[in-house]
């Protein structure tokens, strides 16, 4: 048996493995996965990709992928049992060129995901985010987020850097975005299943997606130091699920940013010792939450969408379940979502308003999401006020 396992490549949704004498191999690698006249293309073609991969995985004879079956499988399992690997580049994004990696032993195999960054912007986020995933992953259980293996960089021809990181691959777990449904002609949550299968949701999935959705952003706030994920966006395809005969399950795969969304330093210090403003900064969390859970492009790379209020009312739902997970804030006379549910009360619909414009402001304001948020917002500010009063008289 070989030393050094059989690797293969292969580009998503292609059933044969492509080789150095494939006409990709030496076309470039685009910018986008919306393929317009002007998304761009990379410098570095499909080749150099794949070729900085394998350097990547070989790096101390696979150790890296040795130990995750080792841990996964509770034996040893030596870099020389790893027999084959399957690399398939599954779509190009404006950060990064996700690979799925496939291994195999003699008798079992583990799926991977390698996020790899070629442009510009991607390596200046990747190694933040490779800490973020690390750091939240070590911090908060359970996760919700892939766990992280390993990060590096493989310098390819021209000298040219390739950053790339390791982590676990969701299996069963597909995309999703806002799409029309040509039978009814209404915009319906479409999951992008892996057999290129297409599934609109009900509105009662839709409904349980965004209830998770929230409950896992907000169990990953911090409420003393006002930290949360941030710089998320659905258009990107940040969140997956699966759904089988067990009922739906939401994961979210990436963390670009992890900070305040307002810093100010001096509220920050003061924080552990003041219950108002804890509370005012998760209203304020919530609001902005409340509001890009509605955006997305339809089908993920078109126009921006503003989704029907449904959100709304399973966005608080599952915020108010995120604080129920989380530890009890020592400040607060009660439970997390009951202290929340009493501070809600008091607020008025004119507080929700100009609270809401305080948190649009902080978006880049040549941001086309601005527009269609100002559009919206008296009407969403309304189906909020609408769910918070049901959910005080419940």
């Amino acid at each position: 048996m070989p030393d050094r396992p059989q690797f293969s490549y292969f580009i998503s949704h292609h059933t044969s493995p492509i080789t150095k004498h494939s006409e990709i191999w030496h076309q470039p690698l685009p910018l986008s996965r919306k393929f317009s006249n002007n998304s761009g293309q990379s410098t570095i073609d499909h080749g150099v990709y794949f070729n900085a991969v394998r350097v990547f995985l070989e790096k101390s004879g696979c150790e890296m992928i040795s130990q995750v079956f080792s841990q996964r499988f509770k034996k040893s399992v030596k870099p020389t049992d790893i027999r084959e690997i399957k690399i398939c580049l599954e779509k190009h994004g404006e950060f990064y060129h996700p690979a799925r990696v496939d291994t195999f032993t003699g008798h079992q195999n583990i799926s991977f995901v390698l996020n790899v960054a070629v442009s510009e912007a991607g390596i200046r986020s990747i190694n933040t985010e490779y800490h973020h995933l690390k750091k939240l992953g070590d911090e908060f259980s359970p996760s919700f987020l892939p766990r992280v293996y390993g990060y590096g960089q493989v310098r390819s021809v021209g000298n040219r850097r390739i950053h790339m990181f390791l982590g676990q691959w969701f299996e069963g777990y597909n995309e999703f975005h806002v799409s029309k449904d040509p039978l009814d002609n209404k915009y319906k949550i479409l999951v992008w299943n892996d057999s290129k299968s297409r599934l609109f949701l009900s509105p009662q999935q839709s409904a349980e997606i965004y209830r998770q959705m929230a409950r896992i952003l907000t169990y990953y706030y911090n409420v003393e130091s006002f930290e949360q994920i941030s710089a998320w966006h659905h258009a990107a395809g940040d969140f997956v699920i699966r759904i089988d005969t067990a009922g739906i399950d939401t994961k979210i795969i990436t963390v670009r940013s992890y900070a305040p969304l307002f810093s100010n330093l001096a509220d920050l210090k003061n924080s552990h010792n003041d219950p108002e403003l804890i509370l005012q900064a998760l209203l304020i969390f919530f609001l902005n939450l409340s509001i890009r859970m509605r955006l997305d492009r339809l089908d993920g790379v078109g126009d921006v969408i503003w989704a029907d209020n449904l959100a709304v009312q399973s966005t608080l739902a599952g915020f108010l379940e995120g604080l129920a997970l989380k530890p009890r804030i020592p400040l607060l006379p009660g439970s997390n979502d009951q202290c929340f549910s009493y501070y809600l009360a008091v607020c008025t619909k004119e507080d929700l308003q100009d609270l809401s414009k305080a948190v649009i402001s902080t978006f880049h304001q040549q941001a086309p999401e601005v527009p269609v948020i100002k559009q919206h917002l008296n009407e969403h500010v309304e189906a909020l006020s609408q769910a918070i009063d049901g959910m005080l008289n419940k």
